[in-house]
């Protein structure tokens, strides 16, 4: 008797966003729309912006997505999907909002829940869950807007150097590196057109990587550690897509520092109960990793550094997006 072969699973790619890094967002969809097979899938470009959620053919034809079911009307034929391969950095991909809505719709998607997404993209809720496990991180001191700004408090609290971050934002985007009390002005000002949340941390002085873990085949696996060396005064967006950086996969520190800062990234994922991708930034401080931040969706174009990583450790990209798919559909089986 011949098996007839499966019915191939309709998988919607979501990019886009509502934030400044809804560029690159827009490159890793594309990335994983041409890394999947075509022959194993029907993949659908989705791009989901504040004034239109839209399936994006290969004509450049756009569709209205209907928001009540998730569901496509292509030709007269109704499209539902089976699986959401999420590809948004920054919201509503990455702190919980599209998770929400798939979850309440019973979709399988390829990121962590709800609940995790928001912990983890709010840097200052994050870092404080963590440091009762005993997690190292820079000193911090938060703001929102409208407060009144004390420099020397925030100073006395922090010292200089030190780095006023946007809360809820990525890629570098509303963060300086503030050097003597005058820069603070122009600092928050610039984190606040990212979110009305800033956190100013602590400089840490030493060296920088980056750590991928992922759920594959069904087990927690953390991928090579990845030495980041910024031409820049820091690990800006220029140094993470303009080239003005080295990213060194698998990194150059001691075998035994690697096995730090990987075991550290694992417990991480486990404390949060993550799924699917994540990556967590580390600077060794007086020798120790201190957490920086995780991304719940990182860059997955080629260039990246979890895909650089899941190379490195004999995970082809194709196989990359193909395990967070698998993985992704258990949790429907599972329900």
């Amino acid at each position: 008797m011949i098996e007839q072969n499966p019915i191939k699973k309709n998988i919607a790619i979501i990019m886009g966003g509502f934030t400044s890094e809804y560029e690159i967002s827009l490159k890793s969809g594309q990335v994983v729309y041409d890394t999947l097979s075509k022959d194993k899938y029907n993949l659908y470009r989705v791009h989901i912006f504040k004034d239109r959620w839209v399936y994006v053919d290969d004509k450049g034809l756009e569709y209205k997505i209907d928001k009540n079911n998730f569901s496509i009307d292509v030709d007269g034929e109704e499209v539902f999907f089976d699986c959401v391969f999420n590809a948004i950095h920054g919201t509503p991909g990455e702190d919980g909002y599209i998770q929400g809505y798939l979850e309440l719709l019973e979709i399988p998607h390829t990121s962590c829940p709800m609940y995790q997404a928001a912990l983890t993209y709010n840097k200052r809720d994050c870092l404080s869950v963590l440091k009762k496990y005993g997690i190292k991180t820079a000193k911090s001191y938060y703001v929102n807007k409208g407060d009144q700004l004390d420099y020397d408090k925030i100073v006395g609290a922090v010292g200089l150097p030190c780095f006023v971050k946007a809360n809820r934002a990525g890629s570098s985007f509303g963060v300086s590196k503030v050097h003597k009390l005058e820069e603070m002005d122009k600092a928050f000002e610039f984190a606040f057109k990212e979110d009305d949340q800033v956190i100013v941390e602590s400089f840490l002085d030493g060296i920088e990587v980056s750590v991928g873990v992922i759920t594959y085949k069904g087990n927690i696996t953390v991928l090579p550690v990845t030495e980041i060396v910024t031409n820049n005064d820091f690990f800006d967006y220029n140094a993470k897509y303009n080239g003005e950086s080295q990213e060194i996969t698998p990194a150059t520190i001691t075998d035994e520092m690697s096995k730090t800062v990987q075991d550290l990234a694992k417990k991480v994922y486990e404390v949060l109960e993550l799924k699917g991708f994540s990556r967590s930034e580390y600077i060794f401080s007086d020798g120790e990793p201190h957490l920086l931040e995780i991304n719940s969706v990182p860059g997955l174009t080629t260039a990246s550094i979890l895909p650089k990583q899941a190379e490195c450790a004999g995970i082809s990209l194709e196989d990359l997006f193909e395990n967070a798919i698998n993985e992704a559909l258990k949790t429907k089986k599972e329900a």
